[in-house]
């Protein structure tokens, strides 16, 4: 098996992938408040910020910054995937594996995480979640799809409605090839 290795830095920023175990599936805009409300619940008991974030309907890219002296998302995440989980209805498909350990099958069961290293690799990574609605045809305009927090970023004065209108934007980063 393979050895998996998280950074473990305490009060770092992460950038995050979460995908649905089934990518066909638009549960995540289905049930958009379940799953603000897991964030929610989340963060009432382990703190962080969302520095930025898109949901599409079958997964998410987020940017998290850990209070100092923690460096625990794995714990967090569970907890989102767990309580998000317990708020949808039974029936979709589980592999053997996930019957004999009495796990639900909504998610994938790994995630992507990369360390963010400086405020050049944070503003690419945050450029990226807001315009992966556009790189997946979902809206031809970033300020067209409701569930970023590109939003927040234009209420607060950091960019503007027309974002990305006209500029190529580089679609590369934030993840590896191939994944989404």
């Amino acid at each position: 098996m393979t050895n998996y290795r998280r950074s473990d830095i305490a009060g770092a920023s992460y950038f995050f992938t979460v995908n649905l175990a089934d990518r066909s599936q638009s549960l995540l805009i289905d049930h958009i408040a379940s799953l603000r409300s897991a964030f929610e619940y989340t963060r009432e008991r382990y703190p962080f910020a969302v520095d930025a974030i898109v949901i599409l309907p079958e997964h998410m890219h987020t940017i998290w910054t850990l209070p100092e002296g923690d460096s625990n998302f794995a714990l967090r995440w569970r907890l989102i995937k767990t309580v998000f989980s317990r708020g949808l209805p039974h029936g979709e498909r589980r592999s053997d594996s996930r019957q004999s350990k009495g796990e639900r099958g909504i998610w994938q069961r790994r995630y992507w995480e990369h360390l963010i290293r400086d405020e050049a690799d944070f503003a690419r990574h945050v450029d990226y979640i807001h315009i992966n609605p556009v790189k997946h045809g979902l809206v031809s305009c970033v300020a067209d799809w409701p569930y970023s927090s590109f939003h927040r970023y234009v209420r607060a004065g950091t960019l503007p409605k027309d974002w990305a209108g006209d500029v190529g934007v580089n679609l590369e980063c934030g993840e590896r090839r191939g994944i989404d």
